[in-house]
Parts: structure tokens; sequence; C-alpha cells
């Protein structure tokens, strides 16, 4: 059975949805909301489906829907259409508050419906290979950088940005977080476009999270160090090197890694979700933890300025 899949929001995010949409095999692209309702059929023209005007249309036409629309109306648009019947995949960060992300959460149980986030890159390929050979990580550092984007200027680059990495992290330590140091500077905008947080974990392991939107460089790479083994992974160019000690000797080998596009592997794993009534992988749960700590580290910055 092919899901009616709709998209809310037609900025490059959106856009990219409504394209991977038209593409999946199960999936027939059925609407697309925006309130320009031109710029919503501009990209209904060029990916399928029909413009509309409302909600209640989009969740009319759809069962599962994609929200991105800007943060400050998460809340507002993710639990209208639960209530109104579809399940969501909410592009992150999840909300702009803990009581926003609480309220979606909960309007998601009460209506039992699909709350999925979109944490990109738990379905980057690197992550697989990240995830077999993990055991115990005792440092992690991350460098997530980009040139100035132009778009999400509403949120610091905490929030659009590291936010990534924090929820990896989160993923991959499980331990509730002990303390967070954290610095930031604006450049181009009122809010900090370039972040660095120190976060120790309960049981000893600690991170180290640069960020940054003003970059001339692109860079997103993760490195994991444990007992045993020292991981490099870079997500942009799916790529990996994993070294190790024999004798007095550092060894190194490629990480195999089959590449593929990580917003074709979310949006399949909602669709399947949405098909077999199952639990996405990062849930609303998940998505919260990482807001709270993000929230945490942008008060951290707010309070050294």
């Amino acid at each position: 059975m092919r899901i009616k899949a709709g998209v809310a929001g037609t900025g490059s995010m959106g856009r990219n949805h409504a394209r991977v949409y038209s593409l999946l095999e199960n999936v027939e692209l059925t609407a697309i909301y925006d309130q320009d309702v031109e710029r919503a059929r501009a990209v209904a023209d060029e990916f399928g489906g029909v413009a509309v005007s409302s909600l209640e249309q989009l969740a009319e036409l759809s069962q599962a829907v994609s929200v991105a629309v800007p943060t400050v109306v998460h809340r507002e648009v993710g639990c209208k259409l639960m209530e109104l019947g579809c399940d969501i995949l909410m592009e992150k960060p999840i909300a702009n508050s803990l009581d926003d992300a609480r309220a979606l959460i909960e309007t998601s149980h009460a209506k039992d419906r699909i709350l999925q986030i979109g944490h990109i890159e738990r379905f980057n390929p690197v992550m697989r290979s990240l995830e077999e050979r993990l055991t115990e990580p005792k440092f992690i550092e991350a460098h997530r950088l980009s040139p100035f984007p132009n778009r999400s200027m509403d949120i610091g680059v905490v929030l659009d940005v590291m936010i990534h990495d924090l929820e990896i992290i989160l993923h991959l330590v499980k331990s509730p977080v002990a303390s967070i140091d954290a610095v930031g500077v604006n450049v181009l905008t009122h809010r900090e476009d370039i972040a660095n947080a120190r976060i120790r974990f309960e049981n000893g392991c600690v991170a180290n999270v640069t960020a940054s939107r003003i970059s001339p460089e692109r860079m997103r790479k993760l490195r994991v160090f444990q007992g045993d083994c020292y991981l490099s992974l870079d997500y942009q160019e799916q790529s990996g090197e994993m070294y190790w000690k024999e004798g007095m000797a550092i060894k190194k080998s490629e990480v195999e890694i089959e590449k593929d596009e990580p917003l074709k592997l979310e949006l399949a794993h909602f669709i399947d979700c949405v098909s077999k009534g199952e639990t996405p992988a990062v849930t609303g749960t998940h998505g919260a933890a990482a807001l709270d700590v993000a929230l945490e580290i942008t008060n951290k910055i707010a309070q050294s300025h």
C-alpha cells in the first residue's frame, strides 16, 4: 500500500522532502502546504501533489507529513496536524522551548500518532559503521562548520547546526550529562554564529563540540576515542578510518561504508514506521533531550556576554 505523504513548509528543507517523497516507490506525494500558496504551487508543479492553503486540506489529503516550517511554529503546526490524524516527521530542532517539545510529545501520545524528529545524521551510513564498532566512548570530538546559509535566522548555530551532533552524542554515550561549559560569538546575526561546548557525562565521557555557520569551508566530522581504538568519521564524505594499537605501533584501516543519501534513508524509515505503526528511531523524546542540552548551551553563552 502506498502511503500518502504531504509537506508543510517549502523552504530549502521542505522542498528537499518533497523531492525525496517523489522518488520513493511506496509513497504518493499528495499535497504541499505553505502560507505562500505560490511557493507551494511551484514545489507541487516540480515534484507532484497539489498546493493547499490550509493545514486542514493538507491533513485531508495526507497520512504522513513532513513539517519543515519555522521552529517558532513547530508546536502549533505539529499539534494541529496530529490532532487532524496525521503522523509527522518534524524537522529539527523539535521546538524552540521544552514546553513546546512536551506539548508535541503529549499530543502524539494522546492521539496515538507517530512523531519522528529530523535528526538526519542518525541515518547517515557512517553511523551504522560507528555503532558496529562502539563499545565505551571516552572522548568525542565533533566539528560542524559551514559558510553562512542565509536561512534559519530565527535560531542560533547551536539550535540550527550543533544540535545534530548533540543528539548523536547523547545516543552514543547513553549517560546523564554532569556539566556543560560553553562559549559563543555572534558575528553576522544577533544570535551566536560560532559556538563551542564541552560536555561531561556522569560515566566519565567528555565531548568537545564545535559548530560554525561563518566558516569558509564545510566540515562535518566526528572522532570517537575509546580504550581499544579511535574512529574518525566524515559525515560529508561518508568515509571513515579506524586506528588501534598493536604492540608499540598504531595500525590504521579504512572503514567500509555503503554510501547513500541520508534524507532518503530518513524518509524511507518514517514511511516504513507509518505503514507498520512502529516507533521511529528518533522519537520526540530523543529530540527533546537534544533540545534540553542545546538550550543549556545557548543559555550559558548568553550569560557569558
